[in-house]
């Protein structure tokens, strides 16, 4: 599968990158720099530059599924917020229809749906998240939203909870990664909103049992 990766550089991006790669899968890394490339092809996947906040067509015509996984950053201001994690995701959205393309994948945030239920630093930011989520969930394509609570850089389980609601918790970046891979092909992933926190159950089985 052809899999297009916004926010390839960050985080979570880049062990979407590894993972993707390692399950086979062709990994397509949207950068905004020049720069970024030599670390996506060292994770084994191919970049593209592009700006969310711009024309991405170029970078979404020809895959088979996208996965949004940007972020404006906790250094910016509340201008890059909303055309980073509500705009620019909305725009790739848009963009994913425009081509045809029927799988898209959120990396949103616990809370995102409540803000209030969050820390209220992060208010503004999941009042963001939610928005560009609301849109998706509004579209004809196979979306899942995968709502992580706190992110550590912790070592992966591939065991999680999972829950239209779960309690304040811990997840690695590296089960999420898996967990919005895993989304692809299970179906019963697909047009479903989801919060998750380290637990006791595979991601498959899991997500099984949404």
């Amino acid at each position: 599968m052809k899999v297009l990766v916004a926010g390839a550089n960050g985080s979570t991006g880049r062990l979407l990158i590894q993972y993707l790669n390692e399950a086979n899968h062709e990994a397509y890394g949207l950068i905004r720099k020049e720069e970024q490339k030599s670390e996506i092809e060292k994770l084994g996947g191919t970049p593209i530059l592009a700006d969310l906040e711009g024309d991405v067509g170029h970078a979404v015509k020809g895959m088979d599924a996208v996965m949004f996984a940007a972020g404006s950053g906790s250094s910016t201001g509340a201008d890059k917020t909303e055309s980073v994690d509500r705009d620019g995701a909305i725009n790739l959205i848009k963009s994913t229809e425009k081509f045809g393309i029927k799988k898209f994948v959120m990396l949103s945030a616990m809370a995102a749906d409540d803000p209030s239920r969050g820390n209220e630093a992060l208010e503004f930011y999941l009042k963001m998240k939610g928005e560009a989520d609301d849109y998706l969930k509004n579209t004809e394509l196979d979306y899942t939203i995968v709502r992580p609570g706190a992110l550590t850089d912790g070592e992966s389980t591939s065991k999680i909870q999972v829950g239209e609601s779960v309690d304040r918790g811990e997840v690695s970046r590296a089960d999420v990664a898996k967990t919005m891979i895993a989304s692809l092909n299970e179906p019963n992933a697909y047009h479903k909103t989801f919060e998750m926190i380290e637990g006791d159950t595979q991601i498959e089985e899991a997500l099984k049992q949404l």
